[in-house]
Parts: C-alpha cells; sequence; structure tokens
C-alpha cells in the first residue's frame, strides 16, 4: 500500500508537471501565432469585405478564418505567413458564400474588346476626388469574385506576384494574367458608368 501511493503520488506530480509544461506550450504557441498573424488582421477583413459584400459576414469570416489558422499553427513551416493565413480568409469566405446559398459567377472577359482600356495604376492616380475614389469602389464591387480578390491583394494589400500565387493556389503566370484581365475589366465597369452618368446628364 505504501509503495503504491509513494507511486501514485509521483504519478499525480509527474502528471502535474506535464500538465504545466503542455499548458505552457500552448501558451507559447499561442503567442507566436498572435505575433506573427496578428499584424494582417487588416489585411484578413479587407479581403473577407470585398469577397462577402458585407461587414458583419466579414467579422465572422476572419473570426472563423483565425481560429482555422490557429489550429492549423502546427502546419505551418515558417515562410510567407501573410500569403499563408490570407489562403485561409479567401476559403474561408468562399465557404460563408457557398452555406448561404450564394454563388459567385466568374463572368468571362473579352480581352480583344478592352485592350485600349487604360491600366489600373494610371487611372488611381488620376481619380484624385472623393467622387472618383467611390465609383472607383463602385466598380470594384461590381466585378466577378476572382477579379475583386487580385486587385484587393495586389492594389491595396501589395502582396507580390508569388505572394499572389500563393494565396490563390495558381502557377505565377495565372496571377499575371487574371490580374491583367482585372484591371482592364474594373476600367471598363469604371468607363460605363461614366458613360451612363454623361448619358444622363443630356
Amino acid at each position: 500500500m505504501r509503495n503504491f501511493c509513494r507511486c501514485t503520488a509521483k504519478r499525480c506530480a509527474r502528471n502535474k508537471r506535464e500538465g504545466f509544461h503542455v499548458h505552457k506550450l500552448m501558451g507559447n504557441e499561442r503567442q507566436q501565432f498572435e505575433e506573427l498573424f496578428l499584424p494582417f488582421l487588416d489585411a484578413a477583413y479587407n479581403l473577407a469585405r470585398w469577397i462577402v459584400h458585407n461587414e458583419q459576414d466579414a467579422q465572422d469570416v476572419v473570426q472563423e478564418a483565425y481560429l482555422r489558422a490557429f489550429k492549423g499553427f502546427h502546419g505551418f513551416r515558417g515562410g510567407n505567413g501573410r500569403a499563408w493565413l490570407l489562403t485561409i480568409v479567401r476559403n474561408t469566405a468562399y465557404t460563408s458564400l457557398s452555406k448561404r446559398g450564394i454563388e459567385e459567377k466568374f463572368v468571362p472577359y473579352e480581352e480583344e474588346k478592352h485592350a485600349d482600356i487604360i491600366p489600373f495604376d494610371r487611372a488611381a492616380t488620376e481619380m484624385v476626388s472623393e467622387q472618383r475614389k467611390e465609383e472607383l469602389r463602385n466598380a470594384l464591387e461590381r466585378l466577378p469574385a476572382e477579379f475583386r480578390e487580385i486587385i484587393v491583394l495586389y492594389e491595396y494589400e501589395s502582396l507580390s506576384y508569388k505572394e499572389l500565387a500563393l494565396a490563390l493556389g495558381v502557377p505565377i503566370g495565372t496571377v499575371m494574367s487574371r490580374l491583367s484581365r482585372a484591371r482592364r475589366r474594373l476600367q471598363q465597369e469604371f468607363a460605363q458608368r461614366q458613360s451612363g452618368e454623361a448619358v444622363n446628364e443630356l
């Protein structure tokens, strides 16, 4: 009996020590996770907002994405943390849309019809007024999801082509092609809105 009690006491002490170490490891993991990924919170929300079109839904998406990211943190092998996180945010956003029965349709784009449209960056520098900025945002809202997300990630979040390839899960060549098409489609949407307003003023 004495031997049993001594063994039980030792086992309890060992379990307490192990429990303390596990708790400490979890605490360290959480701290590391927050240090790595909380700086990307605004980028995560921005991407989610442009995909789901709703602030509250975007907040829910980001919260769910961060929970998923934390659960999968043990599988993160270092490297580009922002692209890794935004991949999860993107997938979570599309899952949210799917659960609500919303299907984002990827509208085909005819490259030859809009080859003369000016590039996005040049247009952005010309649109200095708040009204023009608002019109540009409205035009961006009307784009298909695949075009919205790549413009937001490249123009607003400043992801490189390599980071975009990681976040979107496509080759760099596809990134470049899709970004070019998205910019042109954005300018088409903006030009159509401007033409409509001009007609209404007549």
